[in-house]
């Protein structure tokens, strides 16, 4: 036997590369020799999880040896009664990165379409061409999501469409009045899906709670998470709300003991400590008017976020300043793989870390 490995693979997935996750601090200190590194490069939650959570997981790690409840009965009553929702229109996911993937293996095939924006999620492409699908990509509009030509590029064959409100990299928005324009205006064959990762994040007025559509939309899902505001990125567990045929298909192909138990104890105790997710939302909102005033003073150029990240735009590659920046114990983000090759994608971290990337940033720039 002398064939490739990456032959026998379906071609959809022979054209992927593997996802690069941010650099880890033990690897980038090994690495470069550096002690007391930061990472301001993976959109978690710096304050970290709830007291309640971490004490719901202690209590969890005693029956490790069971199987966890593989209906997530608990965190779905919790967030039934959040959402005011059925627990049957509910998909526990593995993150909501969990929920795209089901999405695409329950509805797309090699001959669908698959429609999400320039500079969106790098999973929207992961799942679509691992189902053999075509990606279609529509321009990005000042970075963010062109609703109209997102409309346009749909056709018969296009069965998803993957909208991320706020968008990864780029933290842009939707209004709740164009985006729900544009659901209404699907046809039945497409499936849309919301992408609100940040939700909690989010103060800008005019932002829907898509969730509260999804008895006027049986196509829309929306996908939620426990590892941003909530500071659960470790134990990835994650939902989505739909219809209830919607979240019957979704449950499909969902796997058995898809949350683990410590994951499911952890998210619905931390779904009821509302002051910590206030605690994490004011952090934010200062750690971005400390980093916007410091890129506005040295004449950087940067995307207006309403997540708990901001990409700042350097006018040239940015590769060299991400070096730097590493060199001096400090990981942000490269985005060149979203076609940003000019940006880096900062993620708001504690007080002391914003400074301490301020500062960092001030010195690489001045050598330079």
């Amino acid at each position: 036997m002398n064939s490739r490995v990456i032959d026998l693979a379906v071609p959809g997935v022979r054209e992927l590369e593997p996802y690069k996750p941010g650099k880890p601090i033990e690897e980038l200190e090994r690495e470069y020799g550096v002690s007391n590194a930061i990472k301001l490069a993976s959109n978690e939650n710096p304050l970290g999880p709830s007291p309640r959570a971490l004490e719901a997981a202690q209590k969890a790690l005693r029956d490790i040896h069971r199987y966890p409840d593989g209906n997530g009965f608990a965190l779905k009553q919790a967030l039934a009664r959040r959402h005011g929702v059925a627990p049957d229109h509910i998909t526990l996911g593995n993150g909501s990165n969990d929920i795209l993937e089901f999405l695409a293996r329950a509805f797309v095939q090699p001959e669908n379409e698959v429609v999400f924006s320039e500079h969106a999620f790098a999973v929207y492409p992961i799942v679509t061409r691992a189902a053999g699908a075509k990606a279609v990509v529509t321009p990005a509009r000042n970075w963010g999501h062109d609703l109209a030509a997102m409309r346009a590029a749909v056709n018969p064959r296009t069965r998803l469409v993957f909208i991320a409100n706020p968008n990864n990299p780029t933290g842009t928005w939707l209004k709740a009045d164009e985006l729900e324009s544009f659901i209404r205006a699907m046809p039945a064959h497409v499936i849309v899906a919301v992408d609100e990762a940040y939700f909690e994040y989010v103060e800008e007025r005019e932002y829907p709670d898509t969730i509260g559509w999804s008895a006027k939309y049986p196509n829309l899902v929306t996908a939620r998470t426990f590892s941003k505001a909530y500071g659960l990125a470790g134990l990835r567990a994650g939902y989505a709300v739909s219809s209830a045929p919607m979240a019957d298909v979704l449950n499909r192909v969902r796997q058995p003991f898809n949350v683990n138990s410590v994951a499911l104890a952890a998210a619905a105790a931390a779904l009821g400590d509302e002051a910590h997710v206030k605690r994490a939302v004011q952090a934010n909102r200062e750690g971005i008017q400390l980093l916007v005033g410091a890129f506005q003073s040295l004449g950087l150029k940067f995307i207006p976020s309403a997540g708990n990240f901001v990409c700042v735009d350097f006018g040239r590659p940015a590769a060299p300043v991400y070096e730097a920046l590493l060199r001096g114990g400090v990981i942000v983000r490269p985005v060149a793989n979203y076609g940003m090759p000019n940006h880096l994608r900062v993620t708001i971290g504690l007080p002391e870390e914003n400074q301490r990337f301020i500062a960092a940033l001030k010195k690489v720039l001045r050598d330079r």
